[in-house]
């Protein structure tokens, strides 16, 4: 008995070392995990129980403005007001949509992005329904508050154009950020959903420098992501302001004198730096609808208008620059030698080669003709006599030197290059070789040429300044007593003396007695312009179209007539700026384009103020018959 006794109080302490020791051994790993977790990892979970309990979110920054060469605004922010919902308190969604709606103007499109954003985001997440909303509107959501439920209104910023349709392809304007945004720029601030990013324009080349830097907040929220209260705040660094060398007046002035036609496009640059004061398209359309969003639409309507609205001719049209290429011609067989300045061809109105007739624009000749006398009554048989002896390539190295051919380089994004053809590139583009025939018509801007307005305003200064190489810019350039970054330009590889018969002959375009545009001379005492004008051909016109004058009716269709260009420098003894004028189907660059081009000559030199001569204030303009 007493062995059965002893035999079970062994058994029992044997079982109680065993529990012991697996308790001490389970008390001991807790007591490791505890310690690992509280002392040894404190500083790893204490982070991220205070990222649980905090969070970090993104500030967006004001964007800067851009202004004007004389400070005033041309984009700035706006105080707006927007209306957003929470779903959670607001109970039935849809029939509040319908009651808000009879406050405020909502469309289809903005009630469904409401209706799919509450599917996609928590609850007590505010949802925008409309922003831009007037003092107007405000009031009356605030008066009818206690029957909208959930309905919260807001305070931001709004990108505000006040100039509207005149700077619209210049300025550009802001959108929401897309996915291939996101896939270019690793910026959190991209990833906002109200961030707005540069989509044209100066708003898209400049947007690095304008949209500034992120601040942050950081804000206590609960397990579910509502946010209880502001922790603390560090606000960012605001966008930097643009200024640019536009003159607004002179924007305004080119685009209501261009406004009068169908579609138009006007350039304006210093000759000496390559500043562009003006920059004008039109028609043109309301950046502030891009900034706010487009219906359907009022998107088609721009979109199908065959007048291109969205489309800045300045840098994107391109055109057969007609006559207003001969002053290349003649510059490209004055410096090779292949005519001196007192050449002289016969016109008889036309010119043969092979079984080919390559008529001039005057029908009946101009006779034994000069090189002053062709250049200012715009013979085309004359430089298809210089074309021929100088050859192609000649003429597009020369073309190339005057910025033709290729972008300009302006701080504008989707700028065209233009076309200059040499025998080689049709070779290359087309396999075929080049013709002799082709040599001609490419002597007076034809066939394959084609130029942006831009590089016409550009090819004019750089004849008007003798041959130095600007290239046209947009941002004003910052200066400091010690240092300057105003550019150097390089000369162009040309003769002295041809860019002074050359710009003689531009003379005699404006100013003799039968010069083509001499009814489109200033009317600015003591100084006078030089210029050229161009027609150029949108189709060929065979034998018999041409023998019943349909080259010269006025009742083809719009978009079947000729374009009209101009370009011109003034001063002529001073030049200060280059302009260039193209409209679109205007059947004759002296009849379109050339008055146009006076006026807005006449309106820069009146707002230089480094023209004393000139009164300063006028904003007419003249206009003959």
């Amino acid at each position: 008995m007493m062995y059965q006794e002893a035999e079970r109080l062994q058994m029992f302490t044997r079982r109680a070392l065993l529990l012991g020791t697996a308790q001490a051994l389970t008390f001991g790993v807790i007591g490791t995990r505890l310690y690992s977790l509280q002392v040894q990892r404190r500083d790893q979970y204490a982070l991220l129980a205070e990222d649980n309990r905090a969070s970090q979110r993104l500030l967006m920054p004001p964007r800067g403005t851009i202004k004007d060469v004389h400070g005033r605004i041309l984009a700035e922010n706006i105080p707006t007001y927007r209306v957003r919902v929470i779903r959670e308190d607001a109970g039935d969604l849809d029939f509040l949509l319908e009651r808000l709606g009879q406050l405020v103007p909502l469309t289809e499109s903005q009630i469904q992005a409401v209706t799919r954003q509450a599917r996609n985001y928590r609850s007590f997440v505010p949802i925008t329904v409309a922003e831009g909303l007037n003092w107007k509107q405000i009031s009356a959501i605030a008066v009818h508050s206690p029957d909208l439920p959930g309905v919260v209104l807001d305070a931001g910023l709004l990108r505000h154009y006040p100039h509207e349709d005149v700077l619209a392809h210049v300025v550009g304007y802001v959108g929401p950020v897309s996915e291939s945004d996101i896939s270019i720029d690793q910026d959190p601030l991209l990833r906002l959903p109200e961030f707005r990013i540069g989509k044209s324009g100066i708003e898209k080349t400049y947007d690095q420098v304008l949209r500034g830097t992120a601040g942050h907040s950081r804000v206590e929220v609960n397990a579910v992501g509502r946010e209880i209260r502001e922790l603390n705040r560090q606000e960012g660094k605001n966008g930097t302001d643009v200024t640019l060398t536009l003159d607004i007046d002179l924007q305004k002035f080119c685009f209501e004198r261009l406004s009068a036609e169908l579609s138009a496009s006007a350039a304006v640059i210093d000759v000496n730096d390559g500043s562009v004061l003006a920059l004008t398209s039109v028609p043109s359309y309301d950046p502030a609808g891009f900034a706010s969003g487009l219906n359907h639409r009022e998107w088609r309507e721009l979109r199908d208008n065959p007048r291109t609205p969205l489309v800045n001719k300045t840098i994107r049209g391109q055109y057969p620059p007609g006559s207003t290429f001969k002053m290349i011609t003649a510059l490209a067989a004055l410096n090779k030698g292949a005519i001196t300045p007192s050449y002289e061809a016969f016109c008889p109105g036309h010119l043969s080669l092979g079984n080919a007739r390559f008529h001039c624009w005057k029908q009946d000749g101009h006779g034994r003709i000069s090189l002053l006398q062709a250049l200012g009554q715009s013979c085309d048989v004359f430089f298809y006599e210089v074309a021929r002896k100088v050859g192609v390539d000649a003429i597009a190295e020369m073309a190339g030197k005057f910025g033709l051919g290729a972008p300009t380089g302006i701080d504008l994004p989707g700028e065209a290059p233009g076309l200059v053809p040499t025998s080689e590139w049709k070779k290359a583009t087309l396999g075929e070789s080049w013709q002799r025939g082709e040599t001609l018509v490419i002597g007076i801007g034809q066939g394959y040429m084609l130029a942006t307005p831009l590089q016409l305003a550009v090819m004019a200064a750089r004849l008007a300044n003798g041959g130095i190489a600007v290239t046209p810019s947009l941002r004003e350039k910052v200066s400091s007593d010690s240092v300057s970054d105003a550019p150097e330009f390089a000369h162009v590889d040309v003769s002295a003396e041809a860019l002074s018969w050359v710009r003689k002959g531009m003379y005699e375009v404006v100013n003799g007695p039968r010069g083509t545009a001499r009814s489109s001379a200033l009317k600015l005492e003591g100084i006078e312009m030089a210029g050229k004008t161009g027609t150029s051909q949108v189709r060929r016109i065979n034998r018999a179209e041409r023998a019943a004058g349909l080259h010269k009716r006025k009742d083809r269709p719009w978009d079947d007539r000729d374009h009209a260009l101009f370009v011109c420098f003034a001063p002529f003894d001073k030049p200060k700026f280059a302009v260039s004028v193209v409209v679109e189907h205007g059947q004759s660059g002296s009849g379109a384009a050339a008055p146009i081009a006076r006026d807005i000559m006449t309106k820069a030199l009146q707002l230089d103020q480094s023209q004393p001569r000139l009164i300063a204030d006028t904003g007419r303009f003249v206009s003959e018959g």
